[in-house]
């Protein structure tokens, strides 16, 4: 609830970082399904990019949109998943 992470669920931050999206599009006018491209950075390819694709398919299933998945050693905050 106050934004910080407690724990390294990549089920709940990918969650998390895509209704940040969603919040962020919808005040711009726009929506999920404007978005034509993602690009996806994973601290942990192998142990979340399943859970991972799960819950981005739970948004991104019907839209489609382009998407470049890649594994970083890490990210500027303590995250395990960011999206641009």
């Amino acid at each position: 609830p106050d934004g910080k992470v407690v724990a390294r669920d990549i089920s709940i931050q990918t969650h998390s970082v895509i209704q940040n999206i969603k919040a962020v599009l919808e005040d711009m006018g726009a929506s999920l399904e404007n978005v034509v491209d993602v690009s996806v950075f994973l601290t942990h390819m192998k142990e979340d990019f399943q859970t991972f694709n799960k819950v981005y398919g739970e948004y991104f299933a019907k839209i489609g949109p382009t998407r470049t998945t890649v594994e970083v050693l890490s990210l500027p905050t303590p995250i395990a998943v960011e999206l641009k």
